[in-house]
């Protein structure tokens, strides 16, 4: 699955408004409230991604460890 800038933008102005929304003068909690979902934000874009594989690895024919590059794209 590709990145989705609208799903992240939407995640980080959820953070945003959670925060905002709070009634109690916590500064330090608010911060940390903000901090986590944004870190939850980009987890949850990272875990998103596939990776393509194209080429590049071989296989001996006798069996073993397979060599060379992996070449992929991630998407």
């Amino acid at each position: 699955m590709p990145l989705v800038k609208a799903t992240i933008k939407s995640e980080v102005k959820d953070a945003f408004t959670a925060v905002m929304n709070q009634k109690d003068d916590d500064r330090e909690g608010a911060l940390d409230k903000v901090a986590d979902k944004l870190a939850d934000a980009i987890i949850n874009a990272i875990k998103s991604q596939q990776i393509t594989y194209s080429a590049g690895l071989v296989a001996p024919s006798m069996g073993g460890p397979v060599t060379g590059t992996f070449n992929y794209k991630i998407s």
